[in-house]
């Protein structure tokens, strides 16, 4: 037994509430370690010594390295204790504080324990009820579609099927995503997340000059309205790019500072080393190293006001949710006030967090409702695209990636292909269509919500940004009818399963990746075959969805998903 690899942490993703008396506990071991039985011992803290009751774990994923053993444990009495009794080989072991040993003292566990104290419900995090069944697709508003001809369209400097470069305008709108809302529902989508839309002087919208103006370019404030409205009315929810990390140069606050210098009473909004902040000197935090995007000081108490009300204007006007640029170098302080305000007022509103590492810091309830899975989008460009890592592996690496939080903020995160910051999947693929489905089709069956970026649906291609931000194709020059309804029937697949929790069994079989959802009817699995040979699957059912599939086997970059399965 390795003794090394066992291990546990409660008020983690390891131990969580899950309901006022529940508790969900994780054990991890070592992967090659097999025991006859593992067992969780618990009871009410007070009564632990002189009572227990024993309930059996399961092993429910592993990785490259472990195993995790999990259960869920009810009391009436929301003070937890409990350890963990493994067997093997006939001899017997108990994990507490303490460590591992062969002998427990319960007489003296209130000293070793694991305990959840008391299950505060006001600390519990809970999932976005809506989101469960969300499947979101993101538009780069400038490119997706242009609705409104009378605007002053002046700015606009690229024809619409012309080459783009950094600082080309198309001419996309607001009116132009409103009329298109009721295709967007035909396809399957139910959500949207737009990127920035507010007053700024680049086509992205990334450098904010004013956080509550609607910049002309998209529209204004009453086209605003009739978009949510419109998306509304069609079952659509919309979430909002929010860009708190900076603002631009010429924000009126950056400018007063630059005027007064430390006299300006927004001195200490910005992080600035010097008497006044100087481009050319570069004497201040911006983002990244792009001057013209000043860094605001979310360790300002009066900043952090200010950013939360704006957030709380966003959700007054309508908006459904925010997704907040580069969440991970704002101060936690920052989202623990933003959160307070945002769940007090608007509690089914969704906060999505821009983080592109580990994430776990952000998802412990009290901050982000979840992330944008760039861990999994990492795994699905390895696997599908490039074809770097083998089945086993993949399964590992999504199953160290569903361990690492708790079930909520994996329901609240979102799985993706690509972003307006990556290449487009399809360019990583080669033009492989088949395997850019494939891909989809794992994002839409892992436990996330589901999001795509506008114009897979054709499939757009592209590089890096800014090539994968062409304008949308409404010509549909390089779309088949045989790729359309493949994808509709890929986006379709939460809709008809309606997966049950947060939950999924990932394996792989017979060389294939396969991932298992729980449904109020029974089991959904898929099988993903990128081997090179022909695989059989070792279920059956009723197909939702194939694609490289013939007398029952799936071919090379084929995949099958079948509903109430049968061994």
């Amino acid at each position: 037994m390795n003794r090394y690899a066992i291990f546990h942490r409660p008020e983690s993703c390891y131990a969580y509430a899950v309901a006022a008396d529940t508790l969900a506990v994780v054990l991890r071991t070592a992967k090659g370690d097999r025991f006859d039985e593992v067992e969780i011992l618990y009871n009410n803290k007070y009564d632990f010594t002189k009572r227990r009751q024993t309930k059996a774990m399961e092993r429910c994923a592993t990785d490259g390295l472990y195993a995790y053993y999990r259960t869920e444990i009810t009391l009436p009495d929301a003070r937890f204790a409990y350890i963990f009794r493994l067997t093997q080989k006939g001899g017997t072991y108990y994990f507490s504080e303490d460590g591992l040993a062969e002998e427990y003292r319960f007489d003296l566990a209130y000293y070793t324990f694991f305990q959840f104290p008391f299950i505060n419900m006001c600390d519990v995090p809970r999932a976005v009820e809506w989101a469960d069944g969300a499947v979101f697709y993101q538009i780069f508003v400038d490119r997706f579609a242009r609705g409104d001809f009378e605007k002053d369209d002046a700015y606009i400097n690229t024809a619409w099927d012309g080459k783009i470069d950094r600082y080309s305008f198309t001419g996309g709108d607001l009116d132009g995503i409103a009329q298109k809302i009721p295709y967007l529902k035909r396809l399957g989508f139910n959500a949207l997340y737009l990127t920035p839309i507010f007053l700024s002087a680049s086509n992205h919208k990334y450098n904010v000059r004013d956080y509550l103006t609607v910049d002309p370019q998209f529209g204004d404030g009453e086209r605003l309205a009739k978009l949510l409205k419109t998306a509304h009315g069609h079952g659509v929810r919309v979430v909002v790019d929010c860009v708190f990390n900076h603002c631009d140069c010429s924000h009126e606050f950056f400018k007063d500072v630059e005027e007064k210098g430390r006299q300006s009473r927004y001195y200490d909004w910005f992080l600035i080393d010097g008497e006044r902040p100087s481009a050319e000197k570069c004497n201040y935090a911006c983002f990244a190293d792009c001057t013209y995007m000043p860094k605001w000081n979310t360790g300002n108490a009066e900043v952090r006001r200010y950013l939360t009300d704006i957030a709380l204007e966003y959700l007054k006007i309508g908006f459904d949710g925010l997704r907040l640029d580069v969440a991970d170098e704002i101060s936690h302080e920052m989202w623990r006030q933003l959160r307070r305000g945002v769940k007090e007022k608007y509690p089914e509103a969704l906060i999505l967090g821009e983080i592109w590492h580990d994430n776990e810091h952000w998802l412990r309830g009290d901050q982000l409702d979840g992330v944008m899975n760039y861990k999994l989008q990492k795994l699905l460009v390895d696997y599908f695209a490039r074809g770097t890592v083998n089945a086993r592996t993949a399964a590992d690496r999504m199953n160290a990636i569903l361990m690492a939080n708790t079930e909520i903020a994996n329901a609240n995160s979102l799985s993706f292909l690509d972003n307006h910051d990556t290449p487009r999947f399809l360019r990583l693929a080669g033009g492989n269509k088949d395997r850019l489905l494939c891909a989809l089709c794992a994002a839409v069956m892992f436990p996330n919500m589901p999001c795509v970026f506008y114009g897979t649906e054709i499939p757009l291609d592209g590089g890096g940004d800014p090539d994968c931000r062409q304008p949308f194709d409404w010509e549909f020059r390089n779309r088949t009818e045989e790729y359309a309804e493949k994808f509709r029937a890929v986006i379709g697949i939460k809709g008809r399963c309606r997966f049950k929790g947060a939950r999924a069994e990932i394996t792989a079989e017979n060389g294939m990746l396969k991932i298992v959802r729980q449904t109020d009817g029974g089991s959904v699995a898929a099988y993903f075959n990128t081997t090179g040979a022909a695989k059989k699957s070792g279920v059956d059912g009723n197909i939702v969805f194939a694609l490289n599939f013939e007398d029952g086997k799936i071919l090379n970059d084929g995949a099958v998903v079948f509903e109430n399965i049968k061994n």
